[in-house]
């Protein structure tokens, strides 16, 4: 426990610093076309999955990256832990997330979510919010980029996938011509625990899996169902 923590106290530390430095090379992309600033994103996750690596130990098996589509996505990933929302900006070409609105009033990191063109949701607002987000997103992907989404809406400190939110299915009626990515993280939540700053030393893995889409006349329970399994069959460690 003593070496866990040492550990994490090591990589928090660096973290910051890393995320500071980041920061500061972003400042001019503020002029710049948005591509800049999700390079200078890219670079911060490649960052941060060394550190893990490096410094906690943290090693993750990436299968099926070389098979990621060109262009428009949408990408529906299981969400275990911070890592992915950090970590998936590497591995696509222009992603863009749904992220609580309170976190673009963060100093400095709320003007990189607004220049990023990120979907801030107003949890208050209910269904309506899912209506406003897949329009949102669909503007979004129509310009070519790839939504990532955690269709279970929260992580899951247990490893266990829960039942798929309906704004996966709004999304996708928005654009049913465009490809659904499913992705599954394995470990994740052990390795980096909800509610925790200590990063455990485990295997971890994540996987992304071949495209599916809306059927034309699929209901929604059909198509979240279906969606789910998805992601579920790409389970592997």
């Amino acid at each position: 426990m003593a070496s866990i923590f040492l550990r994490s106290l090591v990589f928090n530390i660096f973290f910051y610093l890393v995320f500071l430095f980041w920061a500061v090379i972003a400042l001019p992309t503020f002029v710049l076309p948005r591509k800049a600033m999700l390079t200078v994103a890219n670079w911060w996750a490649q960052t941060y999955i060394l550190l893990l690596r490096v410094v906690c130990n943290i090693k993750v098996e990436f299968r099926g990256v070389d098979k990621i589509p060109k262009g428009p996505l949408i990408v529906a990933s299981k969400h275990q832990s911070m890592w992915e929302t950090i970590s998936l900006l590497h591995f696509f070409e222009a992603p863009f997330f749904a992220l609580k609105r309170e976190l673009m009033f963060i100093p400095l990191f709320g003007l990189f979510l607004i220049k990023t063109r990120m979907i801030a949701i107003d949890r208050r607002a209910g269904g309506r919010a899912l209506i406003v987000m897949a329009r949102r997103a669909r503007q979004e992907v129509l310009q070519g980029r790839q939504f990532v989404i955690f269709p279970e809406g929260t992580r899951s400190p247990t490893g266990e996938t829960g039942t798929f939110k309906s704004g996966l299915y709004y999304l996708a009626r928005e654009r049913n011509d465009v490809e659904l990515v499913p992705v599954f993280m394995e470990n994740l939540n052990r390795i980096l625990p909800k509610g925790s700053i200590l990063p455990v030393p485990l295997l971890g893995g994540v996987t992304i899996g071949a495209p599916i889409r809306l059927d034309a006349d699929e209901e929604k329970s059909d198509f979240l169902a279906r969606a789910r399994g998805a992601v579920l069959s790409l389970h592997t460690l």
